[in-house]
């Protein structure tokens, strides 16, 4: 399968621009799945929870419809993070998107610093979802710090994880190739660039999106500080056998009765 990211410095509170830029980025290179970074349409750093909110679209909204179009002229899919507003809540989203319209959104359930002023933090567990022959999962950037995240998409049989992310933290990228070789899954994360200065805070986005196999093999990586298309094939296939070696297994050889869930 043809994976595609698009890695770019948003234009804060700039949705349309941003929209226009993925569009024409998207209509112009092949892949079968798309992933865009986290919070791709609106930037990052929110003043507050009202100028989040203002910026917020529902889902369905503008921005899944106009991805749904592309779906449809390109035969394409595409996995992008934005701010959702559902009624008084407001989300940080990701909406993995068909020529059918909205196929499912995940909610963002572990907030990174200042987004717990601004989000609310996503209430349902990890789903996967069809993607062709195979099943997808997704997080979003903060999630990768918790292994059971990943390991939640696995024991449901994702196939791939799609990763929108604006990550400040220099650990992500190196993380993900253990999160996807304890697993067994392919992960595909999609970083921003470039340096947000609002609110009285200054944070640099460290770039490096990156395609996994499902053994942890590095298959494509952007660079630190360039907008870039990334376009990179990957056998999904693997991530069916979580064989380590003739007698081991990546998930059948849990032990969860043993395995302390609390302090």
């Amino acid at each position: 399968m043809k994976i595609g990211l698009y890695q770019f410095a948003p234009e804060f509170g700039a949705v349309e621009r941003n929209l226009e830029r993925i569009v024409g980025t998207v209509r112009g290179a092949e892949a079968e799945l798309w992933v865009l970074p986290e919070l791709a349409t609106t930037g990052y750093l929110f003043a507050d929870r009202a100028e989040c909110a203002a910026l917020a679209e529902t889902i369905p909204g503008p921005t899944t419809e106009a991805l749904a179009a592309l779906s449809r002229e390109r035969g394409t899919r595409s996995v992008a993070g934005l701010a959702e507003r559902l009624g008084d809540r407001v989300y940080n989203s990701a909406a993995y998107v068909g020529p059918e319209g909205v196929v499912a959104v995940y909610r963002k359930v572990h907030l990174f610093d200042r987004e717990r002023l601004c989000f609310d933090p996503g209430p349902e567990p990890f789903r996967v979802h069809p993607l062709g022959d195979f099943r997808l999962g997704m997080m979003i950037c903060f999630d990768w710090m918790f292994p059971e995240a990943a390991r939640s998409l696995a024991l449901q049989g994702a196939d791939l994880i799609a990763h929108p992310t604006n990550l400040v933290l220099p650990y992500c990228q190196a993380a993900m190739v253990t999160r996807a070789l304890e697993n067994g899954v392919a992960c595909a994360t999609c970083n921003r660039i470039g340096t947000e200065r609002r609110a009285g805070v200054e944070l640099t986005f460290t770039g490096r999106s990156q395609v996994l196999d499902p053994r942890g093999r590095l298959l494509g990586q952007a660079a630190a500080d360039a907008e870039e298309t990334l376009v990179v094939e990957v056998d999904l296939a693997p991530a069916r056998d979580k064989r380590i070696t003739e007698r081991n297994d990546r998930l059948g050889d849990r032990r969860p009765e043993l395995y302390r869930t609390s302090s």
